[in-house]
């Protein structure tokens, strides 16, 4: 409608020289032919109130789109944390000991019969004497029967024996088990490591504990013929409620022992030594690294942000309607001016 307007006003160029002035105070989009220079064709330009209002348009969309980022933060923000929630990290830290507090150690001898058990230090194991024959039990033993608890009905006999302490002096225990006769085609023995031997002497019903001990730890097998070399360490769990349970890992290495007795034996001898690994308890818990201290702080950010663009939002479009307003008033005056 403008451009048609000015096709007017250059076909009566006599009526537009009479209202030049005022026209040019209210209208500064409409440009007039320059009847000096001969051009007939006319020639449009963005005015500045164009330009403000495509700038206003483009600014719009972009806030449009930043709120829409916003919006998907918020719906992500939620959606990580609820993972984080459903999901803890497992944290593993480790505390450095001088004096463990001594392990139960549990055999299953059998028909096996324990011929000596001594504590040695800084890894020096003398050669035996008479191997194959009784000698000096020096560790604190207690001997105990109780039922299975996973049969109720077997009756189990468990030799426990206390463990090693002193880890900076590298304490371990050297047994040896004999063995004269066996139906079977190997032989081994059964042990299981538990927490504290000290609990098991203060016990009052033993049986109940070394029952519970079986429903909780894991056994182990040491072969006859050879030297088993156990290093143990130990891993603390912190569970959800706050209980704690412990657990032993083992690190076994098998030497093969050569029987130098002078006649041939068809009984079986077995030798295990029990060590510290290292002076460190691992400790394993839970952490859930979800803060909601964090993801209120982010959500209130994201929340202001969409505040704030709603409202540079909300200014636009009022801004354009009063421009627009404006130019509709303009174009009338001119028109009127025209007529």
């Amino acid at each position: 409608q403008l451009s048609e307007d000015v096709e007017r006003v250059s076909e009566n160029p006599a009526d537009e020289r009479e209202g030049e002035m005022e026209v040019h105070e209210d209208v500064s989009s409409v440009i007039l032919p320059d009847s000096e220079l001969g051009t007939t064709a006319p020639s449009l330009r963005f005015s500045k109130t164009c330009l403000k209002n495509v700038f206003s348009v483009i600014l719009l969309f972009i806030y449009l789109l930043l709120m829409a980022v916003a919006v998907f933060l918020v719906y992500q923000t939620i959606s990580d944390f609820r993972e984080k929630l459903k999901h803890p990290v497992m944290s593993v830290s480790y505390k450095e000991v001088s004096l463990y507090d001594a392990p139960g150690i549990a055999f299953y001898p059998g028909k096996a019969r324990l011929l000596s058990c001594k504590h040695h230090y800084y890894d020096h194991i003398p050669p035996l004497i008479n191997p194959g024959q009784p000698g000096i039990i020096e560790c604190n033993t207690r001997r105990i029967n109780y039922t299975d608890p996973f049969t109720n009905q077997t009756m189990k006999y468990a030799l426990v024996v206390q463990g090693p302490r002193d880890v900076k002096k590298k304490e371990l225990v050297f047994l040896q088990f004999y063995l004269n006769e066996t139906d079977q085609d190997f032989s081994a023995i059964d042990y299981l490591l538990f927490s504290s031997f000290q609990e098991f002497i203060n016990s009052p019903e033993k049986a109940e504990f070394m029952k519970d001990c079986e429903s909780s730890y894991s056994s182990w097998k040491f072969s006859g013929g050879f030297r088993t070399w156990v290093k143990m360490s130990l891993v603390k769990t912190k569970e959800e409620d706050g209980s704690e349970t412990v657990e032993f890992k083992q690190e076994t290495s098998v030497v093969n022992y050569i029987d130098q007795r002078t006649k041939p034996r068809s009984d079986q001898l077995f030798f295990v030594v029990f060590e510290w690994k290292d002076p460190f308890i691992q400790t394993v818990q839970d952490i859930i690294t979800a803060n909601p201290w964090n993801m209120i702080a982010l959500l209130c950010g994201i929340f202001l942000a969409l505040f704030k663009a709603a409202d540079f939002a909300k200014l636009s479009v009022k801004w354009m309607i009063k421009i627009r307003k404006r130019h509709l008033k303009r174009r009338s005056q001119v028109m009127n001016h025209i007529n």
